[in-house]
């Protein structure tokens, strides 16, 4: 049977190699972190002890990049499995993934590819979402997509098919800021109409990241700051969406510890800030 969708109202960051020294041995004022999955699951992979030492001082979130929840011939029990291994381990706070695909027989790109928005597609989405749930015993939350490209004849809208996503499986969402941001740049879309479509009472954790602008479309590559604009959508976002998990994600050109703190004071006073208010009207 799967667990009910936690609710945790934290600040946090990506325990990336780069502060592996600062998290272990001094206060880093976080109320959690977050890893990559599959960098604790294979031989050779980041240090499982590092990972059990972080987790005494911090809860933390499990977030993965390959489980490729779109693949029509199915998902990967034997990654499955070593996930759940993972997550029995570590009990985190949430495990989540994205939507979309990466895997097509035994060949993996390692990239997000993106997914038609059809009701086929939807089908093979939540049969998959289903049967990773019930592997891991947990309810899971799935993150929009960066997109560069839209595909032809598509039934809805990107909110609508997350919405039905979560609605037919229970899974939750993990609503990533940047990516709304840059799909709706990409594709001439309303960044805020997206927040009114998506079903924000499903919304558990969200990212915050950077992004790079291309010869002609925006690139999510979590290697910039977070922009102005990025945190615009946030401050409306944090108005409409109840207690969820926030955090910076930062992949490359990783700055010091202490600068990605000064970033995630600012998601903190922006919550704050729009708490006040709404509690003064």
């Amino acid at each position: 049977m799967l667990t009910t969708l936690p609710t945790f109202a934290g600040f946090g960051l990506g325990l990336r190699r780069e502060h592996y020294r600062d998290f272990l041995e001094t206060d880093v004022p976080v109320d959690f972190v977050e890893v990559i999955s599959e960098n604790f699951m294979v031989d050779g992979g980041q240090p499982r002890h590092i990972l059990r030492q972080v987790r005494e001082r911090h809860p933390m979130a499990l977030h993965g990049v390959s489980m490729s929840i779109g693949s029509a011939d199915g998902l990967n029990h034997s990654y499955l499995r070593r996930l759940r291994a993972l997550v029995d381990e570590i009990d985190p706070l949430f495990v989540s993934d994205h939507l979309s695909w990466s895997r097509i027989d035994h060949f993996n790109s390692h990239d997000l590819l993106p997914l038609p928005y059809t009701e086929e597609a939807l089908e093979i989405v939540c049969d998959n979402i289903m049967t990773a749930q019930d592997t891991l015993g947990r309810s899971m939350l799935f993150e929009n997509p960066s997109s560069y490209i839209a595909f032809p004849g598509q039934a809805m809208p990107e909110w609508e098919f997350l919405g039905e996503m979560s609605r037919r499986t229970g899974c939750g969402l993990l609503l990533d800021i940047n990516n709304v941001y840059v799909s709706s740049r990409n594709h001439g879309l309303d960044a805020y109409a997206y927040l009114r479509g998506i079903p924000l009472d499903r919304v558990r954790q969200i990212h915050l990241a950077g992004h790079t602008q291309g010869p002609e479309l925006l690139i999510d590559t979590h290697d910039q700051p977070v922009c102005d604009d990025v945190w615009s959508l946030y401050a409306e976002a944090t108005t409409m969406l109840g207690p969820v998990a926030t955090m910076i994600e930062r992949d490359d050109a990783i700055p010091p510890l202490a600068d990605l703190i000064e970033e995630l004071d600012i998601a903190r006073a922006i919550r704050w800030n729009k708490q006040q208010m709404l509690e003064a009207a």
